[in-house]
């Protein structure tokens, strides 16, 4: 049984390399991350394995892919890059990587969270411009955080907030428990939060489930962290939102279009911080992940 590593950025591809063990799978590094989806069948060249960290599978290209029989999906987002159900029909499994990268994003959204906050990129910004910008920030401690989803990188969040004498309250699909965290209903949680952080997967249950509704509901100057997926929020009303003053401040690691255009509407806003989705990118999270990989490798040969 072969695998490929189909879009391996070199970064990633020296670690994968590193972490080989004798006995391991032939797994060929394909060290391109730029590649484009039609590029599949060629790349994999019958390959019964594919670890895909970023590349679209839609389902027509897979049916194209003779022998491919599993999808090692490097994180837990795979739906917004192919369709694992219609996958499985064709007989290809999808694997995900969880846990990963938890406290890299954990620090990822508090790090956004206190730079909504203290408004540090808009100051960086205008001093660099010539102009002495200086406005009131918001003090953290004694704040309620709100996380909406509660797995391991809320978990890490909280651990953070609640050290830096942040209250927390969360809201789960499921019932759950947490040391010092007040689970509450999403109701109580929008109205009562002065931080706000998603940490939900993205599915058909999720997809827009922070809607206009949700945000107009909010405390009034409330600060906005996602750092889940993009489809999550009704992005149209977070935007009027945010010029409104509804929310103060969005920090913003995800979006509904990636690479995020130079001329999209958030570009615009001075009260949004944006990253590149890369709140998962330490070399820790990097190390696990390509750990990670190469054991759903071992694991699906053994099968």
């Amino acid at each position: 049984m072969r695998g490929v590593f189909v879009d391996a950025n070199e970064s990633l591809a020296v670690i994968f390399e590193r972490l080989h063990q004798p006995g391991d799978p032939e797994v060929r590094i394909h060290r391109n991350p730029d590649i484009t989806s039609d590029q599949y069948p060629g790349i994999l060249d019958g390959a019964e394995i594919a670890i895909v960290d970023h590349t679209a599978l839609p389902t027509d290209i897979a049916k194209k892919c003779s022998g491919l029989k599993h999808v090692v999906f490097l994180g837990t987002g795979a739906r917004s890059y192919m369709n694992p159900e219609e996958l499985a029909e064709l007989g290809i499994q999808v694997h995900l990587i969880k846990g990963y990268g938890d406290t890299a994003v954990a620090e990822c959204a508090v790090a956004l969270m206190w730079e909504g906050a203290r408004g540090l990129a808009k100051m960086d910004r205008g001093i660099r411009a010539g102009n002495w910008l200086r406005d009131d920030g918001m003090q953290l401690t004694g704040k309620t955080l709100g996380l909406i989803g509660f797995g391991g990188i809320a978990a890490e969040v909280a651990r953070i907030a609640i050290g830096s004498g942040m209250r927390v309250v969360a809201w789960n699909r499921s019932p759950k428990k947490h040391p010092k965290v007040e689970f509450v209903d999403l109701d109580e949680l929008l109205t009562e939060s002065d931080v706000i952080s998603i940490h939900l997967l993205l599915n058909d249950e999720t997809r827009g489930l922070i809607s206009r509704a949700c945000i107009e509901a909010m405390k009034p100057g409330v600060i906005l962290i996602n750092t889940a997926r993009g489809a999550i929020v009704d992005e149209e009303a977070m935007i009027e939102a945010l010029k409104s003053g509804q929310i103060r401040h969005a920090g913003l690691d995800v979006f509904n279009i990636e690479p995020l255009p130079a001329d999209h509407p958030l570009t615009k806003l001075p009260n949004v911080t944006l990253s590149a989705h890369s709140a998962f990118r330490t070399p820790e999270a990097s190390e696990n992940l390509m750990r990670a990989a190469w054991e759903h490798c071992r694991r699906i040969v053994k099968k």
